[in-house]
């Protein structure tokens, strides 16, 4: 099948909402065509439906990434229909904020890894030959500053994203001779559906969402995914400020413990 190349591909897992769907018309009007993939297809084709009257192409594509096979529709989607793919965000994922023993060992543990974690492994391993053929692309992971500092209540989602952090350091440097950019994300707190839902117990909220300064728009970060998918940067820990927090609690361990334990835990 011949494919017209004049026009840059974006792949967005997590796209029906919040950071995903802002992504989306972002890159839309950027000029991009734009592979929607997550769960929910109503909410997938009323957003293609906005991209459209912004003069965009949209792909509708309902995946959930802890399927394997669903991932491989989704690669084989894409590249059926437009050939190739400049850029993938691996932005899907899933947070159930709760003391570990409170979190159902499927339903809260298992799943987050496998959407958070092995989801993004599997979405990559999908659309690297692809990249591999053409020398090009860019993987952009949504980690979390929860990646960088393992914080109370959220003991699985850091683990996960800890992981992932680690998974795009050392694919970026699996990938470095193949002209293939892989960077990472590492968004503090963002107001969207995604946190409000995300505490098992309301009454947690809070105290433990209750960071200084005011949280990041969604639109915040797809500008922050925009800017690392066109310059070359390993990655963004987004806002500013926390950049020395995460250094702060690298290099003193102790001190993040004393702090974190006592402001984001509610008094037993």
């Amino acid at each position: 099948m011949t494919h017209s190349t004049s026009l840059p591909v974006v792949v967005i897992t997590g796209a029906s909402a919040g950071i995903g769907a802002a992504a989306a018309r972002r890159f839309a009007r950027g000029g991009y065509r734009v592979a929607l993939a997550a769960r929910r297809r109503e909410r997938l084709e009323a957003l293609a439906a906005e991209l459209h009257n912004l003069g965009a192409e949209a792909l509708v594509l309902p995946t959930d990434v802890s399927d394997p096979a669903q991932v491989a529709r989704l690669a084989d989607a894409v590249l059926q229909t437009w050939g190739y793919v400049d850029v993938l965000i691996n932005n899907a994922g899933l947070g159930r904020f709760a003391r570990l023993e409170a979190l159902d060992p499927v339903d809260d543990i298992q799943r987050q890894i496998q959407v958070n974690l092995t989801g993004a492994i599997w979405v990559t391993r999908a659309f690297l030959p692809a990249m591999r053929a053409r020398k090009r692309g860019v993987i952009i992971n949504v980690s979390s500053v929860a990646g960088w500092v393992g914080l109370p209540l959220y003991t699985v989602y850091s683990a996960t994203k800890f992981g992932l952090r680690g998974f795009t350091e050392a694919l970026r440097r699996e990938v470095a001779r193949d002209g293939i950019r892989v960077v990472g994300l590492y968004p503090g707190p963002v107001t969207t559906e995604f946190g409000q839902q995300a505490f098992k117990d309301p009454a947690d909220r809070p105290r433990a969402a209750s960071w200084p300064g005011v949280a990041l728009r969604a639109e915040d970060v797809a500008d922050a995914l925009w800017d690392l998918a066109h310059h070359p940067r390993r990655g963004v820990v987004q806002p500013w400020w926390m950049a020395p927090l995460v250094w702060l609690n690298a290099h003193l361990n102790r001190l993040g413990d004393w702090i974190l334990s006592r402001t984001m835990l509610r008094s037993s």
